[in-house]
């Protein structure tokens, strides 16, 4: 398989683009992932994309049985190979495939994408794209790659875990051959842990052109182990097809785990587990959904090594293959959905939902992550024809997870999905937010809550401090509130990350609903998420408020105690605030802070010191970057993160100004130059790309900060 990211000309759509004999010497020279439109971190337009695009390429000899696959393309894609079309492909958020006659001369491939709003979940609202909750730049937003394969091959497998929580668990695995000739073999499949083969099963094939299915068990598997947060035990699934001379293998990963959605609440491996998490968009600064393997799986680490979260719901649509290999990887387990917002089309529109869902399934079957199907669309009305269709669809493709949709009244169908999951913005009678009380007799999940209704209209690094910590209080009590009945499986904050949206509670064309912000930087109210892990494995101490400030204050943390000093005095005790919040394993401390120079914060934990934050007057620019090294292929990339930060690196509110960047060496710089630090707060990164070896270094300079440089090795 070859990644087919670089050597693409992009420009407008005019009529012959799609044709070999057209002239694209004036066309930009791209790499994917790719958006249509460049694009500040603010006032996305979707005028500015709504048109027709076309990509091309230059394409060596296809001898063998070739198909050229695509990740995502955002909206409709039409590709055509030397002018002559393949059907369209629909919908932005499924990979589709097409196949490619042997040829031995070079060809021309031609993508035309169709970034218009059309008909096509979630779009398809008269309203426009102020009807759909999150902003969609078109493009070629993922990746494209070459498969070359034998005229029989393994298109397809399906390895289900069976029984895992028995000595005799098995793996029953259904592989789908593609016959391009008759002919006879044998499969073999074998589960491995690394180099090392644990079962193994082997069946004769025949085919006689098209595609057939053949069934293997793996049995024996006593020893291996469960798969889950914190233990997130990956297996290999090689299956081998050997035929009429010639060898094709296909590996996928599975895990075994066993994930149930009861009344009485959320049981992994048989154990009861209280879902904790956070929703995602997957929508970034400047390139809108294109961000490459490494920024996408960062999110995942985020939303687990950062946020202690447990479970993502990947709203609202499936997801970057990269974002869930992490996810596997890490133990984050996911809620996966179809596009969908608010709006159900006609007959034509549905069929895209249902083959939607199709698509989702077929992709992340094998996924251990992957713990509920969304076959509902988000915030819907009941519609029993269609989604007892995309049911029975999941289930006849699956049948091994358990399905759901997001609703917001108790009132809605509850026998539409497997799981209840209500998007709750209650507040109580003094402006605090609160849950209903689940429904008795079903399976019920809080899907949403706080963000996007509940509260401040926005959590901007521009709002004061207080309006910061009201977020993580909100998020505090809800999930208190979680905790205190079984019958609530668990609670999925609204939200992980800041978005690009023009439906409701927006500024300057941006959702600030999230605990971590849009460039991926964690917001006060993100100590809450930060806090909820044992001090044994990580001290926090977090402030949800900017020094030097006064008067009351809170900070998260996983302390028992803390002992605050303001310029050498002792300024006073502070815990945990149990009262209030009685079911978190680590509420939140409020406190009082005198005014003061210099603040210290030692946590005290089994007694004994565990950990110390100061916080100055002084300030300075940070520059770090995430990564030292990235790949010199055009399509990498890495976070280069600036703030206004005191001498211990705690941020300093109040900065205004400009920063400007000189990168030096074989990259560009994707991002604002300059970058308006002030109407951001203070806060800000761009990404590093590489278009050859090399040495990039990156200067950032600011009036007042002065300035910093960091370096990045290409390879």
């Amino acid at each position: 398989m070859l990644r087919l990211n670089q050597g693409w000309r992009f420009g407008p759509y005019r009529p012959g683009a799609e044709l070999p004999s057209f002239d694209d010497s004036r066309f930009e020279q791209v790499t994917l992932p790719h958006t249509v439109v460049p694009l500040s971190w603010r006032h996305w337009r979707p005028a500015d994309w709504h048109r027709l695009w076309v990509y091309r390429r230059r394409l060596g000899p296809t001898r063998a049985r070739t198909f050229l696959d695509f990740a995502g393309v955002m909206v409709n894609a039409t590709v055509h190979r030397d002018g002559v079309p393949y059907p369209t492909h629909h919908g932005g958020y499924l990979p589709f495939s097409v196949e490619l006659a042997p040829n031995d001369a070079e060809s021309v491939l031609a993508v035309v994408v169709d970034s218009r709003w059309s008909a096509v979940p979630p779009q398809g609202s008269p309203d426009g794209p102020v009807s759909v909750d999150y902003l969609e730049p078109g493009g070629i937003y993922r990746d494209v790659t070459l498969r070359e394969v034998p005229d029989v091959f393994v298109a397809d497998v399906f390895a289900r875990p069976v029984d895992v929580l028995r000595p005799d668990r098995r793996v029953e695995v259904q592989v789908t051959l593609d016959a391009a000739v008759a002919g006879a073999g044998r499969v073999d499949v074998a589960l491995t842990d690394g180099s090392r083969v644990i079962a193994a099963a082997t069946t004769p094939v025949r085919v006689t052109g098209g595609r057939s299915t053949v069934e293997l068990t793996l049995t024996g598997l006593a020893g291996s182990t469960l798969w889950g947060p914190g233990s997130p035990q990956l297996y290999g699934v090689v299956t081998t097809l050997d035929l009429a001379g010639t060898r094709h293998t296909h590996r996928t990963r599975i895990g075994f785990r066993e994930a149930r959605f009861t009344p009485d609440g959320f049981l992994l491996n048989g154990s009861p587990c209280r879902v904790f998490g956070l929703n995602r968009h997957q929508s970034y600064p400047y390139v809108g959904f294109a961000m490459p393997e490494r920024v996408q799986r960062r999110d995942a680490a985020i939303l687990v090594e950062q946020l202690n979260c447990t479970m993502v719901r990947c709203s609202h649509y499936p997801q970057s293959p990269h974002f869930l290999d992490a996810c596997d990887e890490l133990g984050l387990m996911v809620w996966e959905e179809p596009a969908g917002w608010q709006y159900v089309g006609d007959a034509a529109w549905q069929e895209h939902v249902v083959a939607n869902v199709r698509d989702m399934v077929l992709r992340d079957r094998n996924r251990p992550s992957v713990v509920l199907w969304g076959i509902r669309l988000n915030e819907t009305a009941d519609q029993p024809e269609l989604y007892a269709r995309t049911r029975r669809l999941a289930d006849e493709l699956d049948g091994s997870r358990q399905t759901t949709g997001a609703v917001v009244t108790q009132a809605a169908d509850r026998s539409a999905t497997d799981v209840f999951a209500f998007d709750d913005y209650r507040t109580d009678a003094d402006g605090n937010a609160t849950l209903l009380p689940p429904l008795t007799g079903v399976p019920y999940l809080v899907s949403e809550a706080v963000g996007a209704l509940t509260g401040p209209p926005y959590y901007r690094w521009t709002d004061t401090a207080g309006v910061l910590a009201t977020q993580l209080v909100m998020h505090a009590r809800v999930h208190d509130i979680a905790r205190s009945d079984d019958r609530y499986a668990g609670l999925l904050g609204w939200a992980g990350f800041d978005y690009a949206s023009l439906n409701g509670r927006v500024h300057q064309h941006v959702k600030w609903p999230g605990v971590v912000d849009m460039f991926r930087v964690p917001k006060p109210g993100a100590a809450f998420y930060q806090s909820q892990v044992d001090p044994a494995v990580r001290v926090v101490i977090e402030p949800a408020f900017f020094w030097p400030c006064t008067g009351p204050v809170v900070i998260g943390t996983n302390c028992e105690r803390l002992e605050l000093t303001v310029d050498g005095r002792p300024a006073g005790t502070a815990r945990p605030d149990r009262d209030r919040f009685p079911h978190l394993a680590h509420p939140p401390v409020f406190t009082d802070l005198p005014p003061g120079d210099e603040l210290r914060i030692d946590g005290y934990a089994g007694g004994r010191l565990v950990g110390s934050r100061t916080f100055t007057r002084d300030v300075r620019l940070l520059l770090a970057a995430d990564d030292p090294v990235i790949a010199a292929d055009g399509s990498d990339a890495t976070r280069v993160l600036f703030r206004a930060v005191d001498a211990h690196g705690n941020h300093r509110a109040g900065v205004t100004g400009k920063i400007r960047f000189d990168l030096a060496g074989p990259g560009v710089l994707v991002g604002d130059n300059p970058f308006a630090f002030g109407d951001y707060g203070g806060v800000g990164a761009v990404w590093l790309k590489a278009s050859a070896p090399g040495r990039l270094v990156l200067t950032a300079r600011h009036r007042r900060l002065g300035s910093a440089t960091v370096e990045v090795v290409a390879e």
